[in-house]
């Protein structure tokens, strides 16, 4: 029975309408221990008819085995995984050990997760209920959390439930949460009399409610426990009743009054992670129950068996048993576990259980999680790879050997998005490294590690001492090493080691092409470190023409010429590189590199004028973060939003900045927070561009050298409408030095523009054809429409109204087409002032600005001839979300088909 719940089923109802009605969602139900999760979940299969019914439940001993609770879920429907996509279906049974397919792609799995459920939800309405998700296995939370949030244009919905104040928590983002709290007297009241069969006594009934906070299993317990003279009012209630809290010492009292062999099969149970009844007698047998030991417990009522399942009571039932039992016997336990687990597909279980029954190395056992965390790590289990290396590490005598497992569980932590626990295992790795090789690569894991989410100059004194310590034993280390740490000292993270990262080139050493990359990329940053652009620009151009020759699984090199071109304002060979990376990093299932990518070429796509796929790729990095559990990890994303609301002038940018100031002050942004600070003042000097001093206020504090020739025209227009000449005229002399040293036409663009703004009239006009002349050469449309509202506002003061129209109506056009509405405004009001009307330009019949950012990727896909389903293994979406944007996008642009849409000028 549901007592005192209405208003919250009430909002499980609504979820599953809006499912039904093709809108669908996830909420999470989180609470105390009895509070009462378990039961709405269980009621929402009772308002749900007509819905396929998947269900799953996090298990506390499970939770290193990888994707075994989302095997739980899938298992009714996996018959339909030949609707999937071949690599789709591919990865998904990798994952759940049925091929062999080493490096399962990671994202893959989440993928086919979310078609899966949205192929059985063709047929009818889904509802996915997580029940425990406190206790999921971590892969199976990432590929639940993934597919909770793709889920608005489907019918699905998606119930979990987890608790509140445990060792382990479910950590939901931003999804919907509903929390439960103590039911009301009334509530309690007609709870307390089902239970005692006739109602209790206000006095009664007031004192239990208190006593227990309302917790309804709480209730249930008490009630249970008393006497019916006491829940009557005949005799006192005893001076001490158990709050909420000791719910779990009331399963623990039943337990004990169990016969000897009751109690051995309960703890058997609560130890095993299969539920399967037949496993559980078989080990409860080996360890002397006998055979009406299984009915003594389920008489007790804290075990039940449906179609061979078994079921405990409540989990607290699990972990009050299994807690109170003594080491030795629960060693006892799970070594019986592991020997009736003898099949193949059992290897991971009996792994683990073989593990929990050692107090002492031992080296077989060793062996079985080195093959557990190997097959995790080829499925895409990065967090059950790293769990069974830490464990394997723990029961390993050899240091090295030891050493060498903890390292393995670092690499395969970070790359699953877990900073945390990565930092500390390759901090207890490190001491035991001798071999100087080893060591340097634990040394350059810590440092990356602490680059993007600590203190660049300590990441910076890490890397450059390593690279000086393993340089008389590996030059192509010390070179790889230093490199790194070139560029986090040219992004301003400096420590002052004393290191010379220039002699660890081993220029004369580099004989192949990736050796040859580091030491150009090496000696680039160092130079672009010291300001000298000169000797910079030809280096990093060096190693960038080697980019073609790099091995596929090489993404040391890609991310860092990616930043190389980014110093030297290459448009082109920073979305280049970033687009090989991304390619790779999705391919790879490496969430933290897919991050990185999609925020590094958004550098690019806001200079050239991409802010449509900019803001796309800025929301899907957001969402990457989401699933990594890394808030900090998408303040770059956040500061890029902002941005591009500043540029568009839309409501969104205050809140917008409020958020990504909360989510910065809140959490380390690691290399790219100076960035972000500088991103987020540019886009308030963008946002009080009409009061110029303001602007230039927010511009002077940017720091970086990237940002502030990213906002170049700003900074100057700013100085000079500021009244500042002589700034403005030290930042044109710089963005002169720049464009000299490295050949880019945009600075010398910008310069030119400056130049004409700080000229007396005649210099002026020479000067802005120049500008002009300069970004026909450049991809930065923007910046040229800047110079086109220039010039025209100079020749509108001049009075020369008819030349100023020319250059009003080229700016107008430009903005209108990137919806740069301050800068459009602007304009128009010039145009007005030279005697004629602005009209909004339609684009031939396209009005392709009335698109989302992810409705604007649809169409783009499928307009160069994709299928939903790719389409949809593109976007990390389901064919059915990818079918509902599409019809949106045929009606918003007027087209009838895919082939009328390949023919609209959508680019």
């Amino acid at each position: 029975m549901l007592a005192g719940r209405d208003s919250e089923r009430a909002a499980v109802v609504a979820l599953l309408h809006s499912a039904g009605a093709g809108a669908g969602g996830a909420l999470v139900v989180h609470g105390l221990p009895g509070v009462g999760k378990t039961a709405l979940l269980a009621t929402a299969a009772d308002d749900a008819p007509g819905m396929t019914l998947l269900h799953t439940r996090g298990i506390e001993s499970e939770s290193p085995l990888a994707f075994a609770a989302l095997h739980r879920l899938l298992r009714p429907v996996l018959h339909l995984t030949d609707r999937l996509p071949a690599p789709q279906s591919r990865a998904l049974r990798a994952a759940f050990g049925e091929a062999d397919d080493a490096g399962a792609d990671r994202f893959l799995v989440f993928l086919a997760a979310l078609s899966l459920v949205s192929a059985a939800a063709e047929d009818t309405p889904v509802l996915a209920v997580v029940d425990d998700a406190h206790w999921l296995d971590d892969a199976s939370a990432a590929a639940l959390l993934f597919v909770a949030r793709r889920l608005q244009d489907e019918k699905i919905a998606a119930l979990f439930g987890a608790r509140d104040g445990d060792e382990r928590t479910f950590d939901a983002g931003d999804l919907p949460q509903l929390e439960l709290t103590g039911i009301d007297e009334a509530a309690a009241a007609d709870l307390l009399a089902g239970r005692s069969g006739a109602p209790v006594p206000a006095g009664v009934r007031d004192r239990l409610v208190r006593s227990t906070g309302g917790n309804p299993l709480a209730l249930v317990e008490l009630a249970a426990a008393l006497s019916t003279a006491q829940l009557a009012g005949l005799e006192p209630l005893p001076a001490e009743l158990p709050l909420t809290a000791g719910v779990e010492r009331a399963f623990l009292d039943r337990y004990r009054r169990l016969p000897d062999g009751a109690r051995t099969f309960l703890l058997v149970a609560a130890a095993d992670d299969s539920g399967r009844l037949a496993v559980v007698q078989q080990a409860a047998r080996a360890l002397g129950a006998t055979a009406d030991a299984q009915d003594e417990v389920e008489r007790s009522g804290l075990l039940r068996v449906v179609s061979g399942q078994l079921e405990l009571r409540h989990p607290l039932v699990r972990s009050a048993v299994y807690s109170a039992a003594t080491s030795r016997q629960r060693r006892q336990t799970h070594s019986a576990l592991a020997a009736v687990l003898t099949g193949p597909e059992q290897a991971d279980r009996r792994a683990w259980h073989r593990a929990a029954a050692a107090d002492e190395p031992d080296d077989s056992v060793v062996e079985e999680l080195d093959a557990a965390a190997r097959r995790a790590r080829s499925r895409g289990g990065l967090e059950a790879a790293a769990a069974a290396w830490e464990r394997a590490a723990e029961l390993t005598r050899d240091t090295e050997a030891r050493t060498r497992r903890l390292y393995a569980a670092a690499r395969v932590a970070w790359l699953a998005g877990r900073p945390s626990w990565a930092r500390r295992l390759v901090d207890t790795a490190i001491p035991g490294a001798d071999e100087p090789g080893l060591r340097a690569d634990m040394i350059r894991l810590r440092a990356r590690i602490e680059w993007n989410t600590g203190s660049l100059a300590h990441a910076h004194r890490m890397i450059m001492e390593g690279a000086a310590a393993v340089a008389p034993h590996d030059v192509d280390r010390a070179r790889e090493m230093a490199m790194f740490g070139a560029a986090v000292a040219s992004f301003g993270g400096d420590s002052g080691v004393g290191v010379d990262p220039v002699p660890l080139a081993f220029a004369e050493a580099a004989d192949t092409a990736r050796t040859r990359c580091f030491a150009d990329l090496l000696l680039g940053l160092a130079h672009v470190r010291a300001g000298d652009w000169s000797a910079a620009a030809p280096l990093l151009r060096a190693a960038s023409s080697l980019t073609e020759t790099l091995s596929d699984e090489d993404q040391d090199l890609l991310p860092n010429l990616g930043i190389g071109a980014l110093h030297l304002g290459d448009d082109d060979g920073v979305r280049r590189h970033h687009e090989m990376l991304l390619a790779r990093a999705r391919g790879s299932g490496a969430m933290v590199m897919v991050l990185y990518a999609l925020n590094r070429r958004i550098f690019a796509d806001v200079a050239t004028g991409r802010w449509r796929e900019a803001e796309a790729a800025a929301i899907e990095a957001l969402d990457v973060a989401a699933s990594l559990g890394q808030p900090g990890l998408g303040a770059m994303s956040q500061s890029w939003l902002v941005l591009l609301a500043a540029l568009r002038g839309q409501e969104s940018f205050a809140e917008r900045l409020a958020r990504a100031e909360a989510t910065v002050a809140a959490h380390p942004t690691g290399i790219l927070g100076a960035v972000i600070d500088d991103v987020l003042r540019w886009a308030k000097a963008v946002d009080t561009a009409s009061r110029p001093d303001a602007a230039l206020h927010h511009l002077e504090l940017v720091r970086q050298g990237v940002v502030q020739r990213l906002a170049a025209v700003d900074r100057v227009e700013a100085a000079v409408r500021a009244g500042h000449p002589e700034t403005a005229a030290s930042w044109v002399s710089e963005l002169e030095d720049f464009a000299a040293a490295t050949g880019q036409s945009w600075p010398a663009a910008a310069a030119a523009h400056g130049r004409a703004l700080l000229a007396d009239s005649p210099d002026a006009e020479r000067l802005f054809a120049r500008a002009h002349a300069l970004h026909a050469d450049s991809p930065r449309t923007f910046d040229r429409a800047r110079t086109e509202l220039a010039h025209g506002e100079f020749l509108r003061r001049a009075r020369r109204r008819v030349d100023a129209r020319v250059h009003l109506r080229a700016a107008i056009e430009v903005f209108d087409d990137l919806g740069a509405t301050p800068w459009r405004d602007r304009a128009a009001a010039e145009l007005r002032a030279s005697g004629e009307t602005a009209r909004r330009r339609d684009a031939p019949g396209v009005p392709a600005a009335e698109l989302t950012p992810q409705e604007r990727q649809v169409a783009k896909l499928v307009s160069e001839g994709l299928t939903n389903r790719d389409v949809a293994a593109q976007l990390f979406l389901s064919p059915r979300t990818i079918d509902f944007h599409l019809r949106n996008v045929f009606g918003k642009l007027g087209v009838a088909s895919r082939a009328e849409l390949a023919r609209l000028p959508l680019a």
